[in-house]
């Protein structure tokens, strides 16, 4: 589903199935984040890890221990962008160099409506009409959760590059129910340096099948020229 939404150059993998081989292979450093977690976190944290190290595989980085800094964000290898997203039944994870990216984002989560009172927190107020509009137009998905995927996308790609934090309140998302598409206008203050032009407006895709709605952004770098950070 993921390779859907960010093709090649980037690499993408993903399963809808849990396995204690996973668990088996962390590395030592990342098994000792989880040691105290119960059998499901335990799962979730080594499933995801077990594909981004096959996407890592496809582009012939050989497996490194990917262990959580502040606000949970994977250390990738120098050289790479990546971003990773587990929900109830499915783990995914894309990776890509950072010559072809500046940021990658990925989140997946249940076809189901978010729980009453959170579209009132995770939203501005033109969202909520745009929700109610989508609805109408297309009742088998779940805007509301559909439109929480994006603005965690949005923040996966925004954080890395900024290392700030980046509020429900400060994302506007557009959504295009036909193209399968999503566009983010970020209404906080801008980065600084060469990523801050590109972090005001960010494009995105989205699916909804199998019980899912699954949103990625990708932040292509369109210059050779482009300052490359390691």
């Amino acid at each position: 589903m993921i390779e859907e939404l960010i093709p090649a150059p980037a690499s993408a993998a993903h399963t809808f199935l849990d396995s204690e081989s996973a668990v088996q292979a962390l590395f030592p450093e990342e098994a000792a984040v989880v040691a105290r977690a119960v059998p499901k976190r335990r799962q979730e944290y080594a499933g995801v890890r077990m594909c981004a190290r096959r996407a890592m595989n496809a582009l012939g980085v050989p497996p490194v221990a990917l262990v959580p800094g502040r606000r949970g964000a994977p250390r990738w290898p120098a050289g790479l962008v990546g971003s990773m997203t587990h929900c109830a039944g499915y783990r995914a994870a894309v990776v890509g160099h950072v010559r072809d990216y500046r940021g990658l984002g990925v989140d997946a989560e249940p076809n189901e409506p978010l729980g009453d009172g959170l579209l009132e927190y995770v939203s501005l107020p033109q969202e909520r009409v745009r929700i109610r509009a989508l609805a109408v137009f297309a009742p088998e998905v779940h805007w509301d959760r559909l439109l929480f995927s994006a603005k965690e996308s949005v923040f996966k790609v925004w954080y890395p590059l900024t290392e700030r934090e980046l509020g429900f309140e400060d994302a506007d998302i557009r959504i295009d129910p036909e193209a399968g598409t999503f566009t983010a206008h970020v209404l906080a203050v801008p980065a600084e340096g060469p990523d801050g032009e590109h972090l005001k407006v960010m494009e995105g895709r989205w699916l909804c099948r199998d019980g899912l709605v699954v949103t990625a952004v990708a932040l292509r770098r369109t210059h050779p020229g482009d300052a490359v950070r390691y």
